[in-house]
């Protein structure tokens, strides 16, 4: 076993066109991944009419029901594309939420659509672990951002999409079927059966996808852990309420007092901000509870059972910086992107078949446009300096503003169209570059649980509580949407300070990786390679 640190990496590397045919795979994936989660936006005013919603509900069945569950099981599933086969895994995900959007049509009131809601974002969680993991052992290093940017220009494209093919397809069913078409479904359940039954399909072709060998393409591979459902379940018992207590009790007694304490001190926090806010944000702020709670019983035990991986993550300041900044991008765009379909159909009267080709459309490619050449950037500015990537997420947390105010304040459509075109493709130039300056921060073995990890960011932050507090003042402001987005601006000096805290820290987190890991307790031989 050397000592002696490996030769830096050959920027001439290049990826194997097999590398390219999986990433073009992943994309298709995580294009239905954003269609099956964001058309919610074009048929939200339905929903609300049918239903009996408000705003605030509706934000919190796109954003709180989906994203709360979406980061609990993102962490052991995250956890498990660390340890087992990920194509597997993101097989039968994509199957699971495939499943439950479909099942999403024949929810008849808000407590149904919340629990299929549920279910698509548990399965959606498989999803960006196994790919992120994926992509890092098909590419080299100076190849990731622009691979990792690629892969997520399905959010973009997935999201745009939504909107083109929910509002055809429920302009059509309800032209066909005035008063119901079989099994009594109405356009806007119809659109939610049209677009998860695909994604069965599509479960199948994933799963034809071979497998590489972990951490090869570092010089750092990894054997195949023999037992890879043990710390599935075993993160499981520390995720997922009230097993919590069980895994706490497993840790010691002081281990066991300390959740309990916490768990109080987080009920007293829910109780506080429904007495602020009102009764009606109950199960919102149980939701956002119970999430909190989750994340510190699995931090607390990740702590003692990998003490490595969490003092890379969690004990990393440029790790979180780096997250919570990426998040204060995520809470705005998130509710600016929910909402905007909605806002254009009650302000400007707008069809909702027009409502796909005029926004739906031009969000996909400015989505991709920007995530494209977000990526690019980054790649290009970090050979320039050690803060390249992150100087591309605060653009893309600050470019966004002034065309958000401007488009929410005209009273224009080809205006208001153009400027969240604008506004879209500065925040998604963000992504790719957040993504790969978290991963550049770990060890191979740990990506799946670092992406779990920097997805609590656009979950739990994001959103969780983006698009829930744009439909909050909303609704406490006589639906006034356009009020509401604009509420979620004060997500920018947020994500300012702690961007700038990141650039301060990362060159000298990112140059000391190994040297971490081994002072926390990671053998030498697998510290090799960073």
């Amino acid at each position: 076993m050397s000592d002696q640190p490996n030769p830096a990496p050959d920027a001439s590397a290049r990826a194997e066109p097999y590398s390219w045919y999986v990433l073009g795979v992943l994309v298709l994936v995580y294009v239905l991944n954003f269609v099956d989660r964001q058309i919610l936006s074009i048929l939200a005013n339905d929903i609300k009419r049918d239903l009996g919603l408000s705003d605030a509900d509706l934000g919190f069945l796109y954003g709180t029901a989906f994203a709360v569950f979406y980061a609990l099981f993102g962490i052991p599933l995250g956890r498990l594309a660390d340890s087992w086969k990920r194509v597997r895994l993101m097989s039968i995900g994509l199957g699971l939420w495939s499943l439950m959007t479909a099942l999403s049509g024949f929810a008849r009131n808000g407590a149904m659509l919340t629990g299929a809601r549920i279910g698509v974002g548990v399965g959606e969680a498989t999803a960006s672990p196994a790919a992120y993991s994926l992509i890092s052992d098909l590419f080299p290093r100076h190849m990731r951002a622009t691979a990792l940017a690629i892969y997520s220009s399905g959010l973009y494209l997935g999201g745009g999409l939504s909107l083109l093919i929910g509002g055809l397809i429920v302009q059509r069913w309800d032209l066909t079927y005035p008063g119901g078409g079989p099994l009594g479904l109405v356009g806007w359940q119809a659109a939610f059966m049209a677009v998860g039954l695909p994604g069965l399909l599509l479960a199948l072709w994933v799963s034809t996808l071979r497998e590489p060998v972990r951490g090869a393409i570092d010089g750092l591979p990894t054997p195949s852990d023999p037992n890879p459902f043990r710390g599935f379940f075993d993160e499981l018992l520390d995720v997922i309420p009230p097993f919590t207590l069980l895994g706490a009790a497993r840790r010691g007694p002081k281990a066991l007092v300390a959740n309990l304490l916490v768990a109080a001190g987080i009920a007293a926090g829910v109780w506080v901000l429904v007495l602020l806010l009102g009764r009606s944000t109950l199960q919102q702020w149980s939701f956002v509870g119970v999430g909190v709670y989750a994340v510190y019983c699995w931090t607390a035990a990740l702590r003692q059972r990998d003490y490595p991986t969490f003092r890379l993550i969690w004990g990393s300041p440029a790790f979180l910086c780096t997250t919570l900044g990426y998040g204060m991008v995520s809470f705005t765009s998130y509710a600016s992107s929910y909402w905007g379909a909605p806002y254009a159909e009650r302000v400007f009267h707008i069809a909702k078949a027009n409502l796909g080709w005029l926004i739906g459309a031009p969000s996909a490619v400015a989505g991709f446009l920007g995530v494209i050449a977000g990526g690019w950037l980054a790649d290009r500015l970090q050979q320039r300096t050690e803060n390249g990537r992150v100087i591309v997420v605060l653009i893309g947390l600050l470019t966004p503003v002034v065309p958000l105010v401007l488009a929410y304040r005209t009273e224009s459509f080809s205006a208001f169209a153009m400027l969240s075109f604008i506004a879209i493709a500065c925040s998604s130039s963000a992504l790719g570059a957040a993504a790969a300056a978290s991963q550049a921060l770990v060890l191979p073995r740990m990506r799946g649980t670092a992406t779990a990890t920097f997805f609590l960011a656009t979950t739990l932050v994001g959103l969780a509580l983006g698009p829930f507090m744009a439909g909050y003042v909303s609704a406490r402001n006589g639906d006034d949407l356009a009020l509401g987005v604009l509420s979620t601006l004060i997500a920018a000096p947020i994500g300012t300070v702690l961007l700038l805290a990141a650039m301060r820290l990362l060159p000298t987190a990112a140059h000391s990786v190994a040297a971490r890991a081994q002072a926390a307790g990671e053998p030498l031989e697998q510290s090799q390679g960073r």
